[in-house]
């Protein structure tokens, strides 16, 4: 019988990241670093209802806002790592709070000019990856090698769902007055887009395992942080690559054991947030739990992020 090989989510991830310091992974460099045989058409990862013919979509019914004249959001959520159910929970949570409209999908092709207008903010809680052939696990989990037909399954190929076009819509989205919110592997996708990195200000390096770290606070007078304090937290501590000017970076993480990340040493950048031509650009690196999500000072954070964003009064005290 064939051996299975299965993919580990943290040192393929790892190994794309490697290069992001230096620059963008291209289509052939990542050919190169990842081979995958014989390549598949671009396509979303799941089917919308719309396209099945079932006459619906998967954009999920917006959380309805109390005024009809409040911003309106849309979420791109949920990828192998990162189930699309505990984001929509968190954020669910957050927005009604602060009394907006969400509606969430999963399927990465509606993430055009067409499909972005009439809304005020993006939300992108999703890494670059998709795998058209499937995978036979979730995530970094065994019991694939108890399958008495496991080698017959098709060999597990990724490849970035992100074209440039849909890059450049979101980067043309902000820079007409939209808001861009990445959140934690959302860094993922700019390893496969030069637009979407351009916007975004950086691009996913790593991380270890989950793991108790301090979230430090760098700048306090951003809007973002007021009133923030330093917090812990125990998640996957995000190394990014950093691309645009220091004195947007907010937040930054510390593992207090002085455990190293590979060659990064102990400390990364958590959170930044910039204007970006009309609109506005902000990054948490926090998020892989709903216990990290929903940690009180990230997720006063978080709500301040929105405000900003979408141009709100801030809210004191």
């Amino acid at each position: 019988m064939g051996e299975q090989i299965r993919v580990s989510r943290r040192k393929l991830l790892s190994s794309m990241g490697a290069l992001a310091g230096s620059g963008i992974l291209g289509g052939s460099e990542l050919q190169a670093l990842f081979p995958m045989g014989e390549k598949v058409a671009r396509a979303g990862a799941f089917t919308s209802r719309r396209e099945m013919g079932e006459g619906g979509s998967s954009l999920s019914p917006p959380i309805v806002a109390s005024r009809s004249d409040r911003p309106r959001v849309l979420a791109l959520i949920g990828d192998r790592y990162h189930n699309a159910d505990y984001i929509r929970t968190a954020l669910n949570r957050l927005f009604f709070e602060l009394d907006l409209s969400i509606d969430f999908t999963i399927n990465f092709s509606e993430i055009d000019a067409a499909h972005l207008q009439g809304y005020q903010l993006l939300v992108v809680f999703r890494d670059g990856l998709n795998w058209p052939n499937g995978y036979l696990e979730p995530d970094d989990y065994a019991y694939s090698s108890y399958l008495e037909n496991a080698e017959a399954w098709p060999k597990e190929e990724y490849q970035g769902w992100i074209t440039e076009e849909q890059g450049k819509a979101i980067k043309a989205f902000v820079e007409a007055g939209g808001g861009l919110y990445a959140y934690h592997n959302s860094s993922n996708v700019s390893l496969f887009s030069k637009n979407f990195r351009e916007v975004m200000g950086g691009a996913y390096l790593g991380h270890p395992p989950l793991r108790p770290f301090k979230v430090k606070v760098v700048n306090g007078e951003h809007p973002l942080t007021q009133g923030i304090k330093d917090f812990m937290v125990n998640d996957e501590q995000h190394y990014v690559a950093y691309d645009k000017d220091p004195k947007d970076i907010l937040l930054r993480s510390e593992n207090i054991d002085s455990l190293n990340f590979e060659t990064y040493g102990p400390t990364a950048i958590s959170a930044w947030a910039y204007d970006y031509g009309k609109g506005r650009v902000a990054f948490t690196a926090v998020g892989h739990t709903l216990h990290a999500l929903w940690q009180t000072e990230y997720y006063k954070m978080q709500k301040n992020a929105v405000r900003w964003l979408l141009k709100m009064p801030a809210i004191m005290g």
